[in-house]
């Protein structure tokens, strides 16, 4: 119709209030609000939806309580003339009695009945939660009414939880608290508390209620992880070097469920009578299955000496695969009951120990005895000494392989030199670079030679042998060992008799002079000719008199080559051979470190006329000469003088020089200019 507007009103009348205007549309196309509703309207809470221009709708969103009352339309039809506005008709209409539920009202909080765990195990309780409204829900577990254990927020991040903890939401309204491991501490009330989040058309977030469920109880019992355990001997030992194996069978397991058992295995000796031992720890296998190996037997186990595995969940065994006298003693078996905690990590919760069983060998031990007996006597120097050790032995298998070691000494408590060897698979060895001999003879029968014996030769001689055994696919060990007597070589020697002397040109020098050293050789006796006798020369300094630490300078070997030490002096050595058994050496430039105490060693050589074997004889020493080193005064000053005096004169001189220069280009002498005769003779005149 033209000329004629429409304008729309929403109202609504609360309970016995009057009818308040929520929202007036028209009649010149524009809106206007409520006082009350002006801040819901601008934050979108009130909006309105145009229709097809006959039919228009207002939309309160977010309703509250407040909101509940009889909401009514009035229509007005308008004109307009002169600018003014004129309302022709008007008409009411109830749209209907809205009623608003609160939120609280509808919110229904339950946890599940009360339970009952042990100690290790697992918590699982359920909050179920029910509302009318379609709300956002914030859940949070109270244990006591006021620790809080776990907080799950409407975004679904979870806070306020330990390690342990853990809270998963199962559907829209349950939602499941999960502790693991839980402990004594962990008993109490539990209470589930639920808040609903409504959000408004501005996106602010209001909490619209919030309700607390009735507390469940929740039982925690201790119960140790209970089992027996039993030690036995699997596997024994017959013979040293044989595999022992001890099984440790754990039975009767109750309460552990979800823990794991560990192992530790004992070592203890036995010692006649109350003398106290210690217990050492052989290898362990830890909560996680790791062997740990004890600080005694670490060797034995990173070598594969000794394993511990675990063969079924429940079963544990120790293998000893070369067993040794050592090894004999008693053994026990700690088995350890392992469960988990709430951190993540475990925790040991019970320890059983067997009673010791006792390991040994099942034959008796084995014996080996070992016999040397002389088969050629040595009567002089050049000729053969054989000796025999032949090994006696108890108790040992047949495939017992032998090795032999030969031993000499000078006298009785002497220290020893290992001179032939045999390994248990035949293996020559000699430690010195000689002629010597070392063969088997026999099963457990060796012959040791000398073909030419020296003068340096006589003293005790022995045999050690030891017996090895071997199993399959493994390495050689040592069942048991034996030392034979002494065999001595004690013949006369009627050779030549050496002595050495030394003498200096000079007992004193200064330094920088060259001092020179003889060392003469002399034989008494029978003297081998020239061809037939070397001479090794050694020469030493001793800084200080009467020290037994002298320094090696130099050594003339049997063949003429010197060998010199290495030296931090400017000063230097040299050797020479002034005769037959005359030998020199040359100290140049001397300086202080060079004084001391000097003496030489002459080490002879002997050819027999017989075999022509090189044979050696003991080393003789001369006495000690003193060598002074002067320190030179006038020497060491005269020459820095020199060079004062002459630096002196020559600045004396410059210096002169220099200062007659400057006063005559400085300092000139002014004539003065003289009178005039003539002009006096005038004035007298005048």
């Amino acid at each position: 119709m033209e000329g004629i507007y429409l304008s729309l009103t929403w109202s609504v009348k609360k309970g016995s209030s009057l009818l308040e205007d929520l929202l007036t549309f028209g009649p010149d196309l524009g809106v206007s609000v409520g006082d009350d509703y002006t801040l819901r309207y601008a934050d979108g809470g009130m909006r309105l939806e145009m229709g097809n221009g006959v039919s228009h709708s207002l939309v309160l969103s977010g309703a509250t309580p407040a909101d509940q009352g009889m909401y009514m339309c009035t229509a007005r039809l308008w004109t307009r003339e002169q600018g003014a506005w004129n309302r022709i008709q008007e008409k009411t209409m109830e749209i209907g009695e809205v009623t608003v539920t609160p939120t609280a009202s509808s919110l229904s909080v339950q946890v599940q009945d009360a339970s009952t765990l042990s100690t290790g195990e697992t918590l699982l309780l359920t909050c179920s939660v029910s509302a009318e409204a379609s709300v956002d829900l914030e859940v949070t577990w109270l244990m006591n009414g006021t620790r809080v254990v776990a907080r799950l927020s409407r975004d679904g991040v979870l806070t306020n939880a330990s390690d342990a903890v853990d809270v998963r939401r199962l559907g829209k309204w349950d939602f499941q608290l999960k502790v693991r491991g839980v402990e004594l501490s962990d008993a109490g009330l539990y209470a589930c508390k639920a808040s609903a989040w409504v959000q408004r058309d501005g996106g602010r977030w209001d909490r619209a209620a919030e309700k607390v469920s009735d507390p469940v109880r929740v039982h925690i019992i201790k119960q140790n992880p209970e089992y027996t355990v039993v030690l036995s001997s699997s596997v024994n030992a017959k013979f040293s070097g044989d595999m022992t194996e001890l099984e440790c069978k754990v039975t009767n397991v109750s309460n552990l469920h979800s823990g794991r058992l560990g192992v530790s295995w004992l070592y203890r000796d036995v010692q006649p009578g109350d003398v106290p031992v210690s217990t050492h720890t052989i290898a362990s296998l830890d909560e996680n299955g790791n062997l740990v190996a004890g600080k005694t037997y670490k060797s034995r186990v990173e070598a594969g000496l000794i394993t511990v595995i675990r063969t079924e969940p429940s079963v544990f065994k120790l293998r000893l695969l070369r067993t040794t006298d050592a090894d004999v003693g008693e053994y026990t078996c700690a088995v350890t009951a392992w469960v988990p905690s709430r951190h993540g990590n475990w925790k040991k919760a019970a320890e059983h120990v067997t009673p010791a069983l006792k390991v040994s060998f099942a034959n008796k031990r084995p014996v080996l005895s070992v016999a040397a007996r002389r088969l050629r006597e040595a009567s002089a120097a050049g000729s053969t000494f054989e000796m025999s050790c032949q090994a006696h032995v108890q108790n040992v298998p047949p495939e017992t392989a032998f090795s032999i070691l030969v031993l000499s000494e000078k006298a009785v408590g002497s220290p020893s030199r290992k001179l032939a060897s045999l390994d248990r698979e035949m293996v020559l060895q000699l430690e010195e670079d000689r002629d010597l001999i070392l063969a088997k003879t026999g099963k457990r029968e060796f012959q040791f030679r000398i073909p030419a014996v020296q003068v340096t030769d006589r003293g005790f001689y022995w045999c050690e042998m030891k017996a090895w055994t071997k199993q399959p696919g493994e390495d050689w060990h040592e069942m048991a060992k034996g030392v034979s007597n002494k065999v001595q070589i004690n013949f006369i020697h009627k050779g030549p008799t050496f002595d050495v002397s030394i003498s200096s040109d000079t007992t004193s020098v200064f330094p920088w002079e060259t001092v020179k050293m003889e060392c003469d050789v002399s034989v008494s006796g029978t003297s081998p000719t020239t061809d037939d006798v070397a001479y090794e020369m050694k020469w030493f300094l001793s800084r200080l008199r009467g020290s037994n630490s002298p320094s090696l300078l130099a050594i003339m070997d049997r063949w003429g080559v010197v060998h010199k030490a290495p030296r931090n002096d400017s000063s230097d050595c040299s050797l020479e051979r002034l005769g037959p058994r005359k030998f020199a050496m040359n100290i140049h430039s001397t300086q202080d470190s060079d004084a001391g105490d000097y003496y030489c060693t002459a080490t002879p050589w002997i050819r027999s006329t017989a075999s022509g074997v090189w044979s050696k004889a003991p080393e003789v020493s001369s006495q000690r000469v003193f060598l002074n080193v002067k320190f030179a005064l006038w020497d060491s000053m005269k020459l820095p003088l020199l060079y004062g005096v002459c630096a002196s004169v020559t600045v004396g001189i410059v210096s002169l020089v220099l200062g007659l220069v400057c006063a005559h280009c400085c300092c000139k002498t002014t004539t003065p200019t003289p009178r005039s005769r003539n002009k006096l003779m005038e004035l007298e005149m005048d």
